[in-house]
């Protein structure tokens, strides 16, 4: 598909003035017009002094596509003058004669010219050519009804539209909308639904989306190549984790290191037992943890660090994991092979126990609105619950083990389990589909990312897997370089825009890669014995939570907040001044 260009010196070339059709945004009108017929006006190739000259060191960058963009870019800020003096300067045109006539028909209302210059632009899609004389006509089509000429409404829907044979729900829909004068504002689309000059103007930007971007210069197009380079440059970043951080032009986008939470500001010391597992709710407001000393604890987090909130008592065995509530108002707890039981986070009151006679829970979850509950039960099989206690439904067969992770996604859709000791469960309640995420190693563990698109899977053999989940499974990327040989120790997503993978490991120390590149970025020392989980907070980059052994959780943080705690004691909470 090509575009069309001239060869004429730019002070020669027919144009029209630049308000006109440079500033397309602001719907301004022709001001100038152009002698001479499309029709006399063939595809050139626009000049170039240097024809395949490239600019640049990487010798990647073409001439004359550098310099129209660059054009365009000047046109679209209002620079007008600054704009036209380049192309007159440089020699090469933004855009060539014909499409300037084109441009200039469509501005004008000029319909059955336009359509006739745009067969002559020389483009070779047939389909492009048919798409866009039907927004061409369409427009047309309206302008007759705002002006109740109906016939001829009706005549250009039947010899002009539909000869073309595209769109033919679009068609009906236009012959109801004679046959129905209420109709018509339904389907007409937003560009339609305004002055017929602001109409105009957005039809040709519309038609600039559709037309190859050699004929007709994409809006905005170098900017967005530039928060193209921006972005790829944060995402580079190994320390990118601050929406405050921000990104010039006059140099490469680099983080320090200290934009990491690497530094202990507080420890929490309420449990007398292993600390197993915890979670920092959606709101990132609150902590939940949940240890072998048979009770969990629910944190408040505030400006001031993080304080005990309640002690969840009740369970006879110890507590495996936790699960926060969609509104984070209420908090599941899981006993290992015994019961759920779901509390009022705001009271500490439980206020119901899942259980079924004679088998144990070994994990839960919630739907996406809050209305029912999931549990992984030791017999292999997954059951639906309400939330007074009633089962509902149960997948039987090998759907989870006896310790196992249990993840919802957010559309409800898809249940998450270990279902065999190297195979992960994507089970489709919907579709009634299964599929297995395969692995050469036992699973001890996995994490589900925030978008429902990733799947961390820790194994056996001291690897963390990343995967893609969102329609092909597919191994992304390894972390290596934690310890894990006898225990069960989880990682998650974490960070700005959940760009780090953190982990416990069994070396006491809480390890963090960047997500993107795999590469290790800290190993952060302070417990003393095995870290088993860790929880980054979802609201507050600058926040990671770590469970372990030695009966304490770890808030780790940015060092110049270390200075803002006035306290060294409190609660039973101590405040920490650096990374131990």
């Amino acid at each position: 598909m090509g575009g069309v260009e001239d060869d004429e010196p730019a002070s020669k070339r027919m144009k029209l003035s630049s308000e006109a059709l440079i500033h397309l945004s602001n719907g301004s009108t022709v001001k100038e017009s152009i002698v001479g017929s499309s029709r006399d006006l063939m595809a050139r190739p626009l000049q170039s002094d240097g024809g395949e000259e490239v600019v640049g060191s990487k010798g990647v960058i073409k001439k004359v596509e550098f310099v129209r963009i660059i054009a365009k870019a000047l046109y679209s800020l209002g620079y007008i003058r600054s704009g036209a003096h380049l192309e007159e300067e440089s020699g090469i045109a933004l855009h060539s004669s014909i499409i300037n006539v084109f441009m200039r028909q469509v501005l004008e209302g000029d319909w059955d010219e336009s359509v006739a210059t745009l067969h002559n632009i020389g483009l070779t899609d047939e389909m492009i050519i048919k798409s866009a004389s039907f927004l061409i006509l369409e427009q047309k089509f309206f302008e007759f009804l705002d002006e109740e000429k109906v016939m001829d409404a009706l005549k250009t829907l039947r010899t002009e539209i539909s000869p073309l044979c595209i769109n033919h729900g679009r068609v009906r829909e236009l012959s109801l909308s004679i046959v129905s004068p209420s109709h018509c504002f339904t389907v007409r689309s937003p560009k339609q639904n305004t002055s017929r000059a602001r109409s105009r103007t957005k039809l040709l930007e519309e038609l600039q989306k559709l037309l190859p971007p050699t004929v007709m210069v994409p809006e905005r197009r170098l900017e967005h190549l530039v928060e193209q380079a921006l972005g790829l440059q944060r995402d580079a970043c190994m320390f990118h984790n601050s929406l405050d951080e921000e990104i010039s032009l006059f140099a490469d986008h680099q983080c320090a290191r200290d934009q990491i939470p690497s530094y202990a500001l507080q420890i929490l010391p309420a449990h007398t037992d292993e600390i197993w597992f915890l979670q920092f709710s959606h709101n990132g407001k609150y902590l939940a943890s949940s240890s072998h000393d048979c009770s969990a604890i629910i944190w408040e987090v505030d400006a001031n660090g993080i304080s005990l909130k309640h002690k969840l008592s009740g369970h006879q065995k110890p507590v495996s994991s936790v699960s926060w509530s969609p509104d984070d108002h209420q908090l599941l707890t899981c006993g290992v092979e015994e019961v759920v039981r779901r509390w009022d986070a705001s009271s500490g009151e439980c206020l119901s126990v899942y259980e079924k006679a004679g088998l144990g829970m070994v994990s839960c979850g919630w739907s996406p609105d809050g209305k029912w509950i999931f549990s992984g039960v030791n017999d292999k099989s997954i059951s639906l619950w309400e939330l007074d206690g009633r089962e509902l439904e149960c997948w039987k067969g090998q759907h989870t083990l006896k310790i196992s992770d249990l993840e919802i996604t957010s559309d409800g859709k898809q249940i998450i389990s270990i279902c065999r000791e190297t195979a992960i469960l994507l089970l489709d309640r919907e579709a009634k589909v299964e599929r297995f995420i395969e692995e050469d190693q036992t699973i001890t563990s996995f994490s589900l990312s925030r978008d429902n698109r990733f799947l961390l899977v820790n194994l056996l053999n001291q690897e963390i897997h990343l995967w893609s989940i969102e329609d092909d499974l597919k191994l992304v990327s390894k972390y290596r370089g934690h310890k894990r040989t006898r225990f069960i120790i989880r990682s998650c997503f974490g960070g700005l825009e959940q760009a780090f993978v953190a982990s416990g490991s069994e070396d006491s120390l809480v390890y963090i890669w960047h997500r993107g590149t795999g590469e290790l970025i800290e190993a952060l020392p302070g417990h003393s014995g095995a870290v088993n989980c860790v929880s980054w907070n979802p609201t507050n980059p600058h926040m990671l939570a770590s469970a372990s052994d030695d009966r304490t959780i770890r808030i780790w943080g940015l060092n110049n907040l270390s200075a803002k705690q006035k306290d060294t004691h409190g609660n039973g909470i101590h405040y920490c001044n650096g990374g131990t």
